[in-house]
């Protein structure tokens, strides 16, 4: 028998991806996650070090994607209530 997965973000109804968290840890990466790209936006200005913001962004991107793919339903193009 197939152990049940513990889902923090289940996938979308329509379309391809996660909607929002159902558990609070996964509230909780999605806070660090906008507070990692707020602290960036102020620590390294895009005005200023545009290269630097860019790599920093695209890291925390990445990071939250992998969380989601970890903790969430397996992702695919979902036309609505028939595909669940």
């Amino acid at each position: 028998m197939a152990e049940e997965r513990d889902i923090w973000f289940p996938a979308k109804r329509y379309g391809w991806g996660w909607g929002p968290p159902v558990k609070w840890q996964g509230w909780l990466v999605l806070v660090s996650f906008v507070a990692a790209i707020l602290y960036t936006s102020f620590r390294f200005p895009p005005s200023e070090d545009p290269l630097l913001f860019a790599i920093v962004v695209i890291a925390s991107v990445a990071a939250l994607m992998v969380v989601c793919w970890w903790k969430g339903e397996r992702p695919g193009w979902r036309w609505g209530e028939n595909d669940r």
